[in-house]
């Protein structure tokens, strides 16, 4: 009788990793879709896209970049958490959609952390800190000086309301003891172009979008949130160097998830497989343009990072009483 127990148990163990252990052996047999949360032409897109390239001849099957954005990544997230956890329906999100929207949205119908596997961060990109011309800022120290001396009259720009750019600011502001005051724009290219217009005077944003704005002399850098000055403006200081701290402005991060319940050995091979793509000298010579640095963490580490986001984020949110409909 403990023979047939001891078989009995090793066949119950065998049929519980079995489903694993096929789709290890089989995935993929099909297209995977790749949902991108926000629109063409970004930072999300250029990553997802290169990486959908390189996946798709990794694994043998077309990979299908499809675009849904909306509402802080809000559309795409949902749409992907409620898919089915078979491997054949990925997303790409940000930092923001993952650590902020948790606290910023009331109603949110997805839960970073339950409603999803999460694979890897594939690549972060630092923000810059820049002020128009026409304000009498030179360096960081004059800026600061500058709000001191003029408390609530200088405005900054953002992308909207509870935005990595506004909340970064506000970090900011915390860490300096000044007062600026926000104007919220529908989107980073908006608030870009108010910026140059000289609607606003201070901004944080990703480096690719105003590089040309920089070399024109429309927009002045003062500073990059980076632990290193950045190959795409190696003449601008740190946060560190000028005083702001190391973990004033927070990069921002594109990273790709599945629904929860994806079996664990094809978490660990896309996992395996975006971590190997974002390091090939190809991919990151794409990157770096656009002020993006291949990452390639482990789950576990993506995890952490979104537990500390909706911490950190969160005491921000609720301190500031911001809400999104």
């Amino acid at each position: 009788m403990t023979i047939i127990r001891v078989l009995f148990g090793l066949l119950a163990v065998t049929a519980l990793f079995a489903p694993a252990a096929r789709a290890q052996d089989t995935y993929p047999v099909r297209a995977v879709r790749m949902i991108i949360a926000f629109p063409p032409g970004g930072g999300a897109d250029l990553t997802g896209r290169l990486v959908g390239q390189k996946l798709s001849e990794a694994l043998g099957q077309p990979v299908v970049v499809d675009n849904k954005p909306g509402a802080n990544g809000i559309l795409g997230a949902e749409l992907v958490a409620k898919s089915p956890p078979d491997g054949y329906t990925i997303l790409l999100i940000d930092r923001g959609a993952f650590g902020i929207n948790p606290s910023l949205y009331r109603d949110l119908r997805y839960d970073p952390l339950k409603d999803f596997a999460l694979i890897t961060i594939a690549a972060k990109a630092d923000y810059v800190l820049v002020v128009t011309p026409s304000l009498p800022a030179n360096t960081f120290a004059d800026l600061v000086r500058l709000a001191k001396e003029k408390p609530g009259q200088i405005n900054y720009a953002s992308m909207g309301v509870g935005s990595m750019f506004q909340l970064d600011i506000e970090r900011l502001k915390a860490a300096t003891h000044i007062d600026l005051t926000h104007v919220a724009y529908k989107g980073a290219g908006p608030a870009i172009t108010a910026l140059v217009a000289g609607e606003a005077q201070v901004m944080v944003t990703s480096p690719a979008g105003i590089v040309g704005y920089i070399k024109d002399g429309k927009l002045r850098p003062l500073a990059v949130g980076s632990a290193q000055r950045l190959p795409i403006l190696p003449d601008v200081p740190t946060m560190d160097e000028v005083g702001g701290g190391k973990d004033t402005l927070v990069p921002t991060y594109f990273a790709f998830a599945a629904p929860a319940g994806t079996p664990p050995p094809v978490i660990a091979r896309l996992n395996a497989e975006i971590k190997r793509i974002v390091h090939l000298p190809d991919v990151t010579a794409k990157l770096a343009p656009a002020g993006l640095d291949p990452v390639g963490s482990t789950p576990e580490e993506f995890a952490n990072e979104v537990k500390r986001d909706i911490e950190r984020f969160g005491t921000l949110v609720k301190a500031l009483d911001l809400h999104a409909e």
